[in-house]
């Protein structure tokens, strides 16, 4: 096996990142509790999908 494959890194552009992202799209999901003494007062479950028109139409016509 090569170990010189772990040494490697690879840079990333935000370029490269958006381009995957809009190109797949990703969902974050994340929570909110409010509380006081240990009592939870307010929740907010947040879920927040970011993708392209383009992307959403072809999972839309595959559905």
């Amino acid at each position: 096996m090569n170990d010189d494959v772990y040494g490697l890194s690879k840079e990333v552009t935000v370029l490269d990142i958006l381009d995957r992202v809009l190109t797949k799209g990703v969902v974050i999901t994340g929570d909110i509790v409010i509380s006081v003494a240990d009592i939870d007062l307010i929740y907010v479950g947040l879920r927040v999908l970011l993708s392209s028109v383009e992307t959403m139409n072809k999972i839309k016509t595959q559905i």
